[in-house]
């Protein structure tokens, strides 16, 4: 059963002037994808394949993980919309059994949704969310996950 670690990326200062893509990691972000790194390694999370976001606060995400595993980045996670990441889930080899997607919000949210049916009241900055994906991931579609995991840097402080 493949598993998918959905993962909003950690909090990016807010500078008048600077483009949205451009947004770095903010002090407390920086600690906080270090911690969600931490949390992984302890839970033996460990991808195969993640799948970034090119905006530079889910790069920035991703170098604090310190997974060591092959990496894309997608424009179409930028793009914010969760008929894109479905699409983008069912191009996912089926080789892969577990995928990193490092994202944003509010689709990150509305995925985690539709795929368990849980009905996750919020999804913060540096949120994780591990589901298990009934089938293959080219058959990926709502409800065909299970909520087996989270992790908040909100709910750890």
């Amino acid at each position: 059963m493949p598993t998918l670690i959905v993962l909003r990326h950690a909090k990016a200062v807010t500078e008048f002037g600077l483009p949205d893509i451009d947004r770095p990691l903010s002090g407390r972000g920086r600690r906080d994808a270090s911690a969600a790194g931490k949390w992984l390694d302890k839970a033996d999370f460990k991808p195969d394949l993640v799948r970034c976001s090119p905006a530079k606060r889910t790069r920035q995400t991703l170098n604090r993980l310190a997974v060591d595993a092959e990496v894309g980045f997608e424009p179409e996670i930028y793009a914010n919309d969760v008929g894109g990441l479905f699409d983008l889930l069912t191009q996912t080899d089926e080789q892969v059994g577990t995928l990193l997607l490092i994202g944003h919000n509010p689709s990150l949210h509305h995925l985690v949704h539709d795929l368990t049916g849980d009905g996750v009241e919020s999804f913060p900055t540096c949120a994780l969310a591990v589901i298990d994906i009934e089938g293959g991931w080219a058959g990926i579609r709502p409800g065909a996950g299970r909520l087996t995991a989270g992790w908040s840097p909100k709910a750890s402080a």
